[in-house]
């Protein structure tokens, strides 16, 4: 009889791949995230190309000037990158739909295309046409992109192999797919091996390669999750469509520092770096209003100035509520147990509101 196709489930949260169904991976812990794929065969588990062999070094010999950057010329982008883009590196840059990935992919291949190198813009999420209408509210648009609107990452390679470009951004890593996989694009297996064809791609020319990848607020898509460990810098796009503020952070980075965060602000014409995010932040601060104080944050090695607004109100029937917005559960948690057990304040009984304005999401314990 026919022989029988080898199946494997493989998880969208840590890419751990299991030989049955299981309602739990074994690995990560997640629940309900295994999804079947067909196996592939030996040998092309490993796509990862494999450069000049190298040679054992004494370490006191190493030069350690670091390879020359490639300018993204976004001076919020560079900092968060220690420097710009290296050659032959593989960036990924996360975040949910909406929150602007397209637009930075897009303002960046523009900046670096007017510093006078090539740029490949590849986009499986929007027509050429519709590129173009996104391009054309931007500040200023160099006819010189050269955009590709392509999913088959086989057709990708050539195009790239033909221009050699000195930087390649691709949006999204979830629409491409390669032909030696058969399952679905946006599958685990499609992601991973797709990403893995292009980084493959990135090192043997020596381009820098940005890969765009979908994040939803439950994490529940496959891709940036299983890509982590496959690429050089993790690159995740915060913020609220509700909200002007954007703040990048670096995740992962082989080439530099995690600690520092980029700043922008959305506006009619894309994103706009922020030097001085407090003055943003206190902007539209009414003095003296009660329930309002200034926090100084670090974020990385700056420092913010940032409003919290605290409101305590008689809690109307039965449970009190807790509510916070930018702020740990937790944390408030702690803070009312606290107040409750050392002040003559009774808190247990009242609803609390715990709110930090312009949309920021404070992290640092202070």
């Amino acid at each position: 009889g026919m022989a029988k196709k080898r199946s494997v489930f493989a998880c969208t949260e840590c890419g751990a791949q299991q030989p049955r169904s299981l309602g739990r991976c074994p690995d990560c812990g997640g629940w309900d995230c295994l999804v079947e794929e067909a196996a592939l065969g030996p040998g092309t588990q490993k796509a990862q190309a494999l450069g000049e062999s190298n040679k054992p070094q004494s370490l006191g010999e190493i030069e350690v000037n670091g390879q020359p950057r490639l300018a993204t010329e976004i001076s919020e982008l560079d900092r968060v990158l220690g420097g710009g883009a290296v050659p032959g590196s593989v960036m990924l840059l996360g975040g949910e739909p909406g929150v602007g990935k397209s637009t930075l992919s897009l303002q960046v291949a523009a900046r670096v295309q007017q510093a006078g190198r090539r740029v490949l813009y590849v986009s499986g999420e929007e027509s050429p046409a519709q590129i173009r209408l996104r391009a054309d509210r931007l500040e200023a648009v160099p006819s010189g992109i050269r955009l590709l609107a392509e999913t088959g990452v086989e057709a990708i390679v050539g195009h790239w192999t033909e221009l050699a470009p000195d930087l390649v951004l691709v949006d999204s890593i979830q629409t491409m797919h390669c032909e030696r996989v058969e399952s679905a694009p946006g599958s685990v297996a499609q992601v991973r091996e797709s990403a893995a064809m292009l980084a493959a791609a990135a090192r043997r020319s020596g381009a820098a390669l940005v890969l765009v990848g979908h994040v939803t607020k439950d994490g529940s898509l496959a891709g940036p999750r299983v890509l982590e460990h496959l690429v050089d810098v993790v690159l995740a796009f915060e913020g609220d469509r509700d909200h002007a503020f954007r703040l990048l952070r670096a995740l992962k980075n082989r080439f530099g520092s995690t600690q520092e965060v980029g700043v922008f602000r959305m506006d009619a014409e894309g994103l706009a770096g922020v030097e001085n995010p407090s003055e943003h932040f206190l902007a539209e601060r009414s003095k003296g209003s009660p329930g309002s104080c200034i926090v100084p944050l670090l974020e990385g090695t700056r420092p913010m100035l940032v409003e919290v607004q605290a409101l305590v109100a008689n809690a109307a029937y039965g449970m009190p509520r807790r509510t916070c917005m930018g702020f740990e559960d937790g944390r408030v948690a702690l803070l009312l147990a606290v107040l409750d057990r050392r002040s003559e304040v009774d808190v247990a009984a009242r609803d609390v509101f715990v709110n930090v304005a312009g949309g920021v999401r404070v992290v640092e314990p202070s």
